[in-house]
């Protein structure tokens, strides 16, 4: 079981920057794959940004709408997973979520949220 809490979020004018921290408690979690997803108003959720588990790599993915500005990183020793966030843009406004799941978990599906923070960008 692995617990995870988002924070940094909150109000930022377009072309600012936040850095969002998912940090974990409960395992290590340099043995997770996480991933940041992004759900706006009315809106579906969305995947954002992923890092794999230390021992598949650290391999990093962006979805497109938000490569060149976003990047996503892991600081093992303190279990936290960041996603800085530059270049901020209105339409990144949304609810960004945490997930993980285990790197020996079969399947694509993360089966750990955390509650999710609050990004705005103002125009």
């Amino acid at each position: 079981q692995v617990q995870l809490v988002e924070s940094g979020g909150g109000l930022v004018q377009a072309g600012g920057s936040l850095r969002l921290s998912c940090a974990a408690s409960g395992r290590t979690f340099s043995a997770y794959h996480v991933a940041w997803f992004r759900q706006a108003p009315g809106k579906e959720r969305t995947f954002v940004a992923r890092i794999s588990a230390s021992e598949s790599g650290s391999k990093t993915g962006l979805a497109d709408s938000v490569k060149g500005r976003f990047t996503i990183s892991r600081d093992s020793a303190k279990n936290t997973v960041y996603l800085q966030m530059n270049t901020l843009k209105p339409e990144d406004t949304a609810v960004y979520y945490c997930a993980a799941r285990y790197w020996l978990r079969g399947g694509d599906d993360y089966n750990y949220w955390g509650q999710g923070t609050q990004v705005t960008v103002s125009s």
